[in-house]
């Protein structure tokens, strides 16, 4: 039970998950904001594997897509340039 209410579940507060909210964390060390160039992704998600989140990297991927999709969340926190999935 613990496992899930830790993890699988959002918070209650912001509606997070720990692995969004270490991928929003590693953003703002490396400066990313609305007005920085683009970074790679294999960037972002090495940064998270590497400090973080010792699991595997799909999930981290599918996570950071997941706050890219505007019809996966209410508010898009990620700017995904290039593919990051569509609704076709």
């Amino acid at each position: 039970m613990s496992v899930i209410i830790s993890r699988a579940l959002p918070d209650v507060r912001d509606g997070l998950k720990p692995v969004h909210r270490r991928i929003l964390y590693v953003m703002d060390g490396l400066g990313l904001s609305h007005a920085s160039p683009y970074k790679k992704s294999a960037r972002i998600v090495g940064e998270v594997l590497g400090k973080y989140h010792p699991h595997g990297d799909t999930s981290v991927y599918d996570a950071m897509v997941r706050m890219a999709q505007d019809f996966s969340m209410r508010y898009v926190l990620v700017d995904g340039q290039g593919n990051f999935g569509s609704m076709d």
